[in-house]
């Protein structure tokens, strides 16, 4: 799964989808990090009549695009999810699941040895079967957007 952690995955892009965080996030986290800085800041002069709003701004800022850091890619002949690479020659059975079937797929259906990326803002997901026998893990389950489509690059560059 991961024989060269931390490579850089380069080459011809196939597939790409970062799991960012709905834009409708932004407004309510941020208000709460203004009224957090005009508490310190309370009309005080100087420093402390900024300072707040840049540290709390910027701390709720750098979380919110931190939770969307994590890329779904196909480069060349490999299926990147964050940091984790499958080579496509050990991609068998894909599967969609649906937003509605999601509770069930990372409930009771789970395999407690399968590589989960779920990001809870991303309603389905795909679940992709491995026929690695060296690799431990049955299949790989993570969301995505688009599964119909990724499925579809999956099964055509697997072949």
């Amino acid at each position: 799964m991961n024989e060269r952690a931390g490579r850089r995955p380069d080459g011809k892009v196939h597939f790409e989808q970062r799991l960012a965080v709905p834009l409708t996030w932004f407004p309510l986290p941020l208000v709460g990090a203004a009224i957090m800085a005009a508490t310190v800041h309370r009309g005080y002069p100087g420093v402390r009549s900024w300072l707040p709003y840049v540290i709390t701004i910027g701390v709720v800022l750098a979380w919110l695009l931190w939770m969307g850091r994590v890329r779904v890619r196909v480069v060349d002949d490999e299926l990147w999810v964050g940091e984790a690479h499958l080579p496509l020659r050990f991609v068998g059975d894909v599967e969609v699941v649906p937003a509605a079937e999601k509770r069930r797929a990372l409930g009771p259906e789970l395999d407690p040895a399968a590589f989960l990326v779920h990001r809870g803002w991303v309603g389905p997901m795909l679940r992709v079967h491995l026929t690695d026998p060296d690799d431990p893990a049955p299949y790989w389950i993570f969301s995505v957007r688009d599964p119909e489509r990724l499925a579809q690059i999956l099964r055509e560059r697997a072949a």
